[in-house]
């Protein structure tokens, strides 16, 4: 049920189906909880849900011309009685919605981008926002104003494609310390994707508290490193550094400073 499921509710709902057998001669007997024989043969299929303070939805078929008010008030009646037993039923086994939603329940999820943003998520003829859902197989919708629904048949898969979308729409702040994936190696450095699509460079210099000699006695691509934004020129180029988050590192009471780093440290690190 929703309840069982996590979805808040503010009431349990039951439904139950009425039939009715009519005879020619006016005489009716109206059946509670009716099977599929009872529906086949039967002259009516009169589905009433609702919580124990009353009626939320009626649905009926008929072979016949009508339903005279007395045998729908009776189908009505009885149809009461048997909602109230298996909505007591139901409170005695779970009363309330479960404060959590099950694992197994599809989540849906809303987040708000910067409209300008809306094209870096679709990409060129469509081509990210497809990555996304291949990767993810989550559902994303966008509109104009920036408003992005994500569903998914599991957490994992939103939240994955939460943070992709955020990465892609997100600024690299000046000063904050990522950790990133070594892209590409050059003579004078390494370029470090830190958020999807947005790459700087850690000069050599920047690499290591020691001297370099050669960018690749350090890092290779693929390494996943933490590096720290530490300029942004007016062309928007990105510089990192990996020298300055030992230093941050070698500054904390009882921290010891390793050759390499790695992704888990004493402080936060953006992704």
């Amino acid at each position: 049920s929703l309840m069982d499921a996590g979805i808040p509710t503010k009431a349990a709902v039951a439904g139950v189906a009425m039939g009715l057998v009519a005879g020619e001669q006016g005489d009716y007997v109206i059946l509670t909880d009716i099977e599929g024989i009872e529906d086949a043969y039967g002259d009516m299929d009169f589905k009433v849900a609702g919580t124990v303070k009353g009626i939320t939805a009626l649905q009926m078929d008929t072979k016949l011309k009508g339903i005279s008010t007395e045998i729908l008030g009776k189908a009505l009646n009885q149809a009461r009685q048997a909602r109230l037993s298996i909505l007591g039923t139901m409170q005695r086994t779970l009363n309330a919605s479960r404060p959590e939603l099950s694992r197994y329940a599809p989540r849906m999820y809303k987040i708000t981008i910067d409209p300008d943003k809306i094209g870096a998520v679709i990409g060129t003829g469509g081509k990210t926002i497809r990555s996304i859902i291949e990767e993810t197989k989550a559902t994303i919708d966008i509109d104009n104003d920036g408003t992005v629904i994500i569903g998914s048949p599991n957490e994992e898969a939103a939240r994955r494609a939460i943070e992709i979308i955020e990465g892609l729409t997100k600024e690299v702040e000046l000063g904050s310390i990522y950790t990133g994936k070594v892209t590409r190696l050059m003579d004078f450095g390494a370029f470090v994707e830190i958020l999807p699509g947005k790459e700087g460079l850690v000069h050599i210099s920047e690499l290591a508290e020691y001297r370099v000699a050669k960018v690749e006695d350090v890092v290779k691509v693929g390494d996943e490193v933490t590096v720290k934004v530490i300029n942004i020129d007016e062309l928007g180029r990105i510089n990192l550094s990996r020298q300055a988050v030992f230093d941050k590192l070698s500054q904390m009471p009882g921290a010891r400073v390793e050759d390499s780093l790695s992704k888990d440290y004493p402080f936060k690190t953006r992704r």
